[in-house]
Order: C-alpha cells, then sequence, then structure tokens
C-alpha cells in the first residue's frame, strides 16, 4: 500500500509542478509537426483516430453532463466513431450532445494550450491518460478498444519515461494537433455533405433537432474550431 501512496505522490507531483517552457526553436517545431500531421494526408489517416478519439469522448462527456445515461461508444477503422446515449430523443441535452463531437477537440486543445502555456504540459499529458482511461470503461468495440489502448500506453511511455522536457515539447505538440486536427473534420464533413454522404451528420441530427439548416451547424462548427486555434495558436506562439 506504502508503495502505490508513493508512486501516486510521485505522479501529482510531476503534474502539478510547472515546468520551464520550451525556447522558441522548440515550440516553433512543435506548431510545423502537428501541421504537417494534419496536413499530409497519409498521416492524417492514422492521427485523425486521435481527433475522433477526442469528438466520441466530447459527445460522451456533455451527454452525461446533460443527465443522458452513456450506453458505450465505437470508435472504427474508418476514423469514424458513433456514441450512444439514452434519454430523451429531443430537447436540449440532445443538442448540447449533438453539438459536442465537432468542436469538442477544439476546446480540449485550447484548454491545453492554457495549461501547457504556463508550464503544466506534464499535467496535461497526464490529464489526457486519465480521461483515455476513463473512456476505455464505455468502448464497446475492438477496434476502439485497441485503438485508445494504444493511445494510452504511447502516452504513458511518455508521462512515465521519457525527460521532462521532451514531455513539454510533446505536450506544446500534441495541443497544436488537437487545434489544428479539428478544423480538418469539418471541412471533410461539408466536402462529405455535399456529395451526399453524410445525411446522418451530426450537422444533419441538429437540423432534424432544431429546423436550423445542417449548413448553418456546419458553418457554426468551423468558426468554433477555428477560434479556438486561433486563441490557443496565440498562447502557444513564442
Amino acid at each position: 500500500m506504502g508503495a502505490v501512496t508513493d508512486v501516486l505522490t510521485d505522479i501529482w507531483h510531476r503534474a502539478t509542478t510547472a515546468a520551464p517552457l520550451p525556447d522558441a526553436r522548440v515550440a516553433l517545431t512543435a506548431a510545423a509537426v502537428a501541421a504537417l500531421v494534419v496536413l499530409v494526408t497519409p498521416v492524417w489517416r492514422v492521427a485523425r483516430n486521435v481527433i475522433t478519439i477526442a469528438h466520441e469522448g466530447a459527445h460522451g462527456l456533455v451527454a452525461v453532463l446533460c443527465g443522458r445515461r452513456l450506453a458505450g461508444i465505437r470508435l472504427h477503422s474508418d476514423t469514424s466513431g458513433l456514441t450512444v446515449s439514452k434519454g430523451r430523443t429531443r430537447g436540449f441535452g440532445m443538442v448540447a450532445t449533438g453539438f459536442a463531437g465537432y468542436v469538442g477537440p477544439g476546446v480540449l486543445g485550447l484548454g491545453a494550450a492554457w495549461l501547457t502555456s504556463r508550464g503544466y504540459g506534464v499535467g496535461v499529458l497526464w490529464l489526457v491518460l486519465v480521461a483515455l482511461t476513463l473512456l476505455l470503461l464505455q468502448i464497446r468495440n475492438w477496434y476502439g478498444l485497441w485503438s485508445v489502448l494504444v493511445t494510452g500506453v504511447l502516452l504513458f511511455v511518455v508521462t512515465w519515461w521519457l525527460d521532462v522536457r521532451w514531455q513539454v515539447a510533446i505536450a506544446w505538440t500534441l495541443s497544436w494537433f488537437l487545434l489544428l486536427g479539428a478544423v480538418r473534420p469539418v471541412v471533410e464533413l461539408q466536402a462529405d455533405r455535399s456529395r451526399g454522404r453524410a445525411r446522418s451528420s451530426d450537422a444533419d441530427l441538429l437540423a432534424r433537432l432544431t429546423g436550423v439548416p445542417g449548413i448553418l451547424w456546419v458553418i457554426v462548427f468551423g468558426l468554433v474550431t477555428v477560434g479556438c486555434a486561433v486563441v490557443g495558436g496565440r498562447l502557444l506562439w513564442p
């Protein structure tokens, strides 16, 4: 029991102790790496799984906060996902749950950028690891289980064994990736909608629930994600 307490105390100390901020070269490299991951399509197809995890996690979190009962989350190999919650089929809770997905990664990135820019990048990594652990309990398919487990294991290796300077650099890169990576799915969403391939998208679900056209919801998604990227980018820019 004493050993477990010592480990938890050590983790708490690491997560809550401010680390020195990286120099301008590291900060700019983190931004460049994140941008390349988002812009280079073959790399993006793999990395997009992280955005999907954040997307579905946001659906699940808001559903619970609105009093809905979370029934499970599925993540698919084509980087799509599905979050099922039970409760009223209409009303504020359902609208908020549907809205949270596309803006979730950007909002998470903004929060990560705020903490990271104040020296708590290591704490951001531990918070994300805890969130992945909680999310794992709600996964209901094998690919989703594999996706969250691999992401969590990689993050645990970073937080437990790497030097704090590397941890800060990775937190900086992750923050940039969430901020920039939140925007591309919104663009892809509208591209799919224009081809008639996204009739069950979050925007179209919200259109059916509220009567507001789906394209307006896509625009709102875009404004929120771009806004988060701009504000978060200013926090992270050296």
